[in-house]
């Protein structure tokens, strides 16, 4: 881990999340590579997007209160035409509690992939703000493969984390799939690392899952969160 001036952050006590749809913004200003999305305010926005974007498409209710919207069934994968997304939307915002506060959806491309990364911004309380890459999906809790550097990173430390995974074997050429496009995965690391310079109320950010779509890892997910009330 290389060392470097801790960047020290408000206490996260007193933090609050960005929706998917504003994190996602929000890294993607700063290099990190997003599927293509849209956020909508009801069936005929989303039609109007899913037409755009290309079915399939994955629609999911979006707002600052809703950060674990798997757990609660509000994601709708693999709509396959415009019949699909207008039942998917009408479901999500039925879904929606006053606890949620003002809500939308996001429609998104569909990204498949074998593969999957973990890749985030965590605050260590002594040394600072760390960049973080790991292997995800459905193994990650039994490999428990991370990797971790001091922000800020530099190209030469991205690769070094690509490298640092005890199981970056996975990343080569794969079930038919070519191997990760490691420049690609570097672009994530270092938008990452601008991120959490260019934006110090920057507690913490998770992107999961990276999916790996013809080698190029692409969010389908992100959180991040935010020192101070929300405003």
């Amino acid at each position: 881990m290389r060392v470097t001036t801790p960047t020290y952050r408000s206490d996260p006590a007193s933090s609050h999340t960005l929706s998917e749809a504003a994190s996602k913004e929000l890294l993607a200003s700063h290099g990190v590579s997003i599927a293509p999305e849209r956020v909508v305010e009801d069936a005929t926005a989303a039609v109007a997007a899913a037409d755009e974007i290309g079915y399939p498409v994955v629609a999911k209710l979006c707002g600052d209160s809703i950060a674990h919207k798997t757990e609660r069934g509000l994601v709708r994968l693999g709509l396959a035409d415009p019949r699909a997304v207008v039942a998917a939307v009408e479901e999500l915002l039925a879904a929606a509690t006053p606890e949620d506060g003002s809500v939308q959806v996001l429609v998104a491309a569909m990204v498949r992939g074998n593969r999957e990364l973990i890749a985030g911004l965590h605050h260590d309380p002594v040394f600072g703000m760390t960049v973080m890459l790991g292997i995800g999906g459905v193994l990650a809790e039994a490999i428990r493969d991370v990797v971790f550097r001091l922000v800020p990173i530099d190209e030469s430390d991205a690769s070094e984390m690509i490298d640092d995974l005890r199981t970056s074997d996975l990343l080569g050429e794969f079930r038919g799939e070519p191997a990760v496009d490691r420049d690609a995965l570097v672009k994530v690391l270092m938008g990452l690392s601008r991120a959490a310079l260019a934006d110090t109320r920057i507690v913490s950010a998770d992107l999961n899952p990276l999916i790996i779509s013809d080698g190029v890892p692409v969010a389908v997910d992100a959180l991040v969160e935010l020192a101070g009330g929300a405003s």
